[in-house]
């Protein structure tokens, strides 16, 4: 029998540093096919423990082995999300390095050399090398100051540091790639108030055998369609991921323009926050492979390039991601609700190996497996999300006690949760919390339907999916009705603020890097979000402030953690600040937590944890859960322990 704690006093062997260490995150898997031992794997890997360095590895001899040292860091900050920070050829390495964003180059000695202007006002992304002539394509972003905004383009960059345009004039570019044998470069574009999610372009030039790259034709610009991923196959031939008929299936280049290849009720996209995303990608010989998500968990299977069927394999994993293709294998991200994000190599049979792992949790930790859960909601509608009920290797609870929940929001708000075994969420189940990991309407991987379902109702739609859940849960008898809290960042950090102000659901709630005054974020964010607010609540001012919850300060009354990075450039420290300050006059219980040097989203392992702690001591105060341990020192003002 296990000894008995009250839910949420639990001590557990998952600390805030494991939580930390699984910030070690793999992204854009390339594969250098000029190398003279044939193609070879790169991938950019984060460094929680470097302050949330991000350096280019690779496999040798020894393994893997980095090849950037201290300080250099490759990291974008085009739309201010960057990615597809680096490319490779033949040994030689192009990377946008964080400090300056600036195009490095690293040679097959180790030597380092910037070959665009450090101290020019440009930054770049989604390199991409052009091996015929010997030169980069990618996007760049100016931030002239006399410009009303930044201003893209589609570049190409010389061995002189020469950056010459492609394509410039259209608000948004991504995704450029070149045809096998140059002749051809392709791209994506889109424009103020879309974002690319809800309508972008295809667009092409020609490359004649000189290297001239010729004026921008489009290829497909549809009116109401998004386009992900555009991909050439080895003989030329292009496909591309539209969302045609609801869900993002591929298409491919015919006489009359595209043709739908999938037919899947699935998605074979993502929402492009980053660059260098892929999600299929062709063997030398053609084959093609593709990841697919559907309900909540992601599939990796082969597309019969016949009959466009999606052939899933059986596969000890459900959450894939960054898939390409070496030679006749594969290499993809992977992960389950057990193990961590890795990166495996695999034959075309679906044998394979790991070849990096994240760090894991303790061997001896119980698990929390995620149930799948969709449940009514406002307007007739059904939303979704994975529930991780309480649970540990060593306590139980009172029979007739049930578990505190939290309910879990994304950021976006057109993001997804998924099944991924998330160090966070054990970090909670494990010391007796219920999670909720919402996929309120406005998440993708439920279909264009789905995924603009919170078009003019941000705020009000989430809320309701989030208030539904927790009742869901309630009325099952799984949880705790007056113990539930809310935590979310950025978009999620948003819900968090609404739910409380706009309704009488939690108890408390944490709000990482959260948005109070949607006025104010319309005014001052960054270019990529601009006009976001456009499609999501609109620009009238009574709208915005009936959405906002800092003009509704006087309606919230239960206790509101805020943690918020210094150089947050998506959501300024203001947003949080202006919260904090109209709660603490009201004498609302608020803390508070501002890490200097963070931006968005928490990358260095101290503040990972800081974070973490806080919100565990915060919890535990204002539930007043008994017999916590090793709680750190949190400063709530207006708050009475006793």
């Amino acid at each position: 029998m296990k000894p008995i704690r009250p839910y949420g006093s639990w001590p557990s062997s998952i600390s805030a540093a494991h939580v930390a260490a699984a910030g070690r995150k793999f992204a854009d898997l390339r594969v250098d096919r000029g190398a003279h031992e044939g193609p070879r794997l790169y991938w950019l890997e984060s460094r929680p423990e470097e302050a949330g360095r991000n350096t280019i590895m690779t496999l040798s001899e020894h393994g893997a082995t980095s090849c950037l040292d201290a300080p250099a860091s490759a990291r974008s900050a085009v739309y201010e999300y960057g990615g597809g920070a680096f490319a490779v050829h033949a040994g030689f390495i192009w990377f946008v390095n964080a400090s300056d964003q600036a195009v490095w180059m690293r040679d097959p000695e180790g030597h380092l050399s910037a070959i665009t202007d450090p101290d020019a006002d440009i930054r770049f992304a989604d390199l991409q090398y052009d091996a015929r002539f010997g030169r980069l394509i990618a996007i760049a972003e100016d931030l002239d100051e006399s410009l009303d905004e930044p201003a893209a383009r589609v570049v190409s960059i010389h061995r002189d540091g020469s950056v010459h345009t492609l394509a410039s004039g259209q608000d948004f570019y991504a995704s450029p790639r070149l045809s096998p044998g140059s002749d051809r470069l392709v791209w994506l574009a889109w424009n103020h108030p879309n974002m690319p999610w809800d309508v972008s372009e295809l667009w092409q030039a020609s490359i004649d055998d000189e290297g001239h790259i010729g004026s921008p034709t489009p290829l497909w610009q549809p009116d109401d369609v998004s386009l992900f991923g555009p991909v050439f196959d080895p003989d030329g031939r292009l496909h591309v991921v539209a969302d045609v008929d609801n869900w993002w299936n591929i298409h491919r280049e015919n006489e009359a323009g595209f043709e739908a290849l999938t037919a899947e009720q699935g998605e074979f996209g993502v929402p492009q926050w980053v660059f260098g995303q892929s999600t299929y990608d062709f063997t030398d010989d053609g084959r093609l492979f593709a990841l697919l998500a559907q309900d909540g968990a992601w599939h990796l299977g082969e597309v019969d390039r016949d009959s466009g069927t999606f052939n899933a394999w059986r596969h000890d994993c459900d959450f894939f991601e960054q898939i390409t293709a070496i030679g006749d294998r594969i290499a993809v991200v992977a992960a389950n609700p057990a193990r961590a994000k890795h990166i495996r190599r695999l034959d075309i049979e679906g044998a394979g190996e790991v070849l990096r792992s994240a760090d894991s949790l303790p061997a001896d930790a119980a698990l929390s497996r995620p149930e799948s859960m969709s449940w009514p909601t406002g307007g007739d509608e059904i939303a979704h999300g994975l529930f991780y009920p309480p649970v540990s290797e060593r306590w139980t609870a009172p029979p007739d006690e049930r578990p505190p929940l939290i309910l879990k929001c994304h950021g976006g708000p057109t993001g997804a949760t998924d099944t991924a075994l998330d160090a966070r969420i054990q970090y909670w189940t494990s010391r007796g919390y219920a999670v909720l990991d919402v996929n309120y309407r406005g998440s993708t991987g439920y279909g264009r339907d789905y995924r603009m379902a919170l078009d003019g109702v941000w705020g009000v739609a989430d809320v309701e999916d989030c208030r539904t859940g927790a009742a869901y849960l309630a009325e099952a008898d799984r949880i705790d009705p007056d113990r539930v809290l809310i935590s979310g960042s950025s978009a999620g950090g948003y819900a968090v603020l609404s739910v409380l102000a706009f309704t009488d659901l939690a108890a408390a709630g944490a709000s990482y890097y959260g948005i109070g005054d949607l006025k104010r974020l319309l005014a001052s964010t960054h270019k990529f979000e601009s006009r976001y607010l456009e499609r999501l609540i609109g620009r009238d001012d009574d709208t915005l402030i009936a959405r906002s919850p800092l003009y509704h300060a006087d309606q919230l009354s239960c206790p509101v953690l805020f943690l918020q990075g210094g150089q947050d450039k998506v959501v300024p420290p203001d947003q949080a600040e202006s919260m904090v300050e109209a709660l603490s006059e009201r004498g609302v219980p608020v803390a508070y937590v501002l890490f200097e040097s963070e931006r968005h989203g928490f990358r260095n392992a101290d503040n990972v944890m800081t974070a973490i702690e806080a919100e565990r001591t915060f919890y535990s105060r204002v539930l007043r859960i008994s017999d916590v341990e090793d709680l750190e020192p949190l400063t709530i003002e207006n708050f009475d322990s006793a």
